[in-house]
């Protein structure tokens, strides 16, 4: 038996459809957006499809950014010769959150999975060798410990090695099978300090 009609019902289930919503958030989200006032659903909307046609990926680092280069790249202070390499966005700003790394990043836009066909050339892997071209000194491979990002390291490693150029992973304060977004910023931290060779 539907509740609702057909645009509400429609409504709800493209808001469900969102990573990290379920049916309830959806009918909360739903309620809440048809209650605002035309002008805020308006100005919601356009941000949102403005978003989505000008946001593209930094030229450097290809984290999501709306100009050349993202904030972190862009920043004279950062140490452009370290990079982090991580496998999303979400995982800069997990890191960016504890105030401590000073360093810039690459993010990779996923991890190497065979099981899912996702090899080398799937993922960012081409833009940070040729970043590694420049003047660098460490690449700290800060990949879940999944059984995805333990491959991604081991095979940035094996392409990093042979430049000379140090390879450090993060320490193993984050859980194995844990997302770095997920993770508090004090275990983050005593990750990235407690990294080692590889």
């Amino acid at each position: 038996m539907e509740m609702y009609n057909g645009l509400i019902n429609n409504l709800i289930d493209e808001l469900a459809s969102l990573p990290g919503i379920g049916t309830k958030s959806a009918q909360r989200l739903a309620f809440h957006m048809i209650a605002l006032p035309q002008s805020k659903v308006d100005h919601l909307a356009h941000t949102m499809m403005k978003a989505r046609a000008e946001v593209r990926y930094c030229e450097q680092c290809c984290n999501l950014a709306d100009s050349e280069l993202c904030p972190v790249c862009a920043n004279p202070k950062r140490d452009h010769k370290t990079i982090m390499v991580v496998e999303n966005p979400r995982d800069l700003a997990a890191y960016e959150k504890t105030g401590r790394y000073e360093g810039v990043y690459h993010v990779l836009h996923g991890a190497i999975s065979p099981m899912l066909g996702i090899g080398p050339g799937d993922i960012r892997l081409k833009e940070l060798m040729t970043r590694l071209e420049g003047d660098v000194d460490e690449v700290i491979i800060a990949t879940n410990s999944s059984l995805e990002g333990e491959t991604t390291a081991m095979y940035i490693s094996k392409l990093v090695k042979p430049t000379g150029i140090r390879v450090t992973r993060i320490a193993s304060g984050v859980p194995v099978g844990g997302d770095l977004e997920y993770i508090d910023e004090v275990t983050l931290l005593r990750a990235l300090e407690g990294r080692t060779e590889i």
